[in-house]
């Protein structure tokens, strides 16, 4: 593996040992939503984010870092870190293992080397340069994600419809209307079984830089493919399209483009 690569995984790791200890267990928690909305954040999310912060700067302090809880340090650097320290922050409060730890580097701006971490069962997903793999107690195998040339055969899976706008949540409704199975709740989890051949398509919404940067080297260096609902390279609209097989890009595409931002 690459310096980078080796380096995410010393990072999940440390995030691992930060986290864990909190899950299924007692800690501060706030809710940062505004009235009507439930946004939480938890001890185990700051905590996770100042020890990968810390490992950054005392490893490459020329580095940028953009985290989802203490924002942005020279985010236009060469080299930038993208921390979401706790995804799927629901999911961990309910003490569901299926929250991860997402470590991401971009380099000039494009998601290069990424990391979905699940503690609680001793996975790291990372995707880069040298390829996918799964990381599992002393193990190692290659990433690869499954042949699926038709919608209709496809296993696909967002977090919670609830999160699709009414343009959005049709065209949502009309792809899991095609496809064979949907799974609901899933977080950045759900692109990791992508990577790993078990799903077939995550489509979601409202996504910030933090909940995606990871994800796409993962899906890419498994043979997928992650876009915007417009087909192009994914931005800050927040509407991402992951596929493990392009063949069944297209046919998603065809509703998803009527509601892409």
């Amino acid at each position: 593996m690459t310096e980078f690569e080796l380096f995410a995984i010393d990072l999940a790791r440390e995030a691992a040992r930060v986290s864990l200890p909190f899950f299924r267990g007692d800690y501060e928690q706030v809710d940062k939503g505004g009235p009507g909305a439930f946004d939480p954040v938890t001890q185990a999310d700051r905590e996770a984010e100042v020890a990968l912060r810390r490992m950054i700067a005392n490893r490459y302090p020329d580095h940028g870092v953009i985290g989802e809880e203490y924002g942005e340090d020279r985010p236009d650097a060469e080299h930038v870190w993208v921390l979401d320290p706790i995804d799927g922050t629901r999911a961990f409060i309910a003490g569901l293992p299926l929250w991860t730890n997402l470590i991401g580097l971009r380099v000039v701006g494009r998601p290069t080397v990424g990391i979905i971490g699940q503690p609680y069962l001793d996975e790291i997903f990372v995707g880069g340069p040298s390829g996918a793999r799964l990381l599992k107690s002393d193990q190692t195998s290659v990433l690869k994600a499954r042949p699926c040339s038709r919608l209709t055969e496809a296993v696909i899976a967002t977090t919670d419809p609830d999160i699709f706008t009414g343009a959005e949540l049709g065209a949502w409704t009309q792809v899991r209307a095609a496809a064979r199975l949907a799974r609901l709740g899933c977080d950045a989890y759900a692109y990791a079984m992508i990577a790993a051949g078990r799903i077939d398509l995550v489509a979601e919404t409202s996504l910030k830089v933090w909940d995606w940067s990871a994800l796409v080297p993962i899906v890419e260096a498994a043979g997928g493919a992650v876009t915007n609902w417009r087909g192009e390279a994914p931005d800050g609209n927040g509407q991402i399209l992951a596929v493990g097989d392009v063949s069944i890009r297209e046919q998603a595409l065809v509703t998803l483009r009527r509601a892409a931002l």
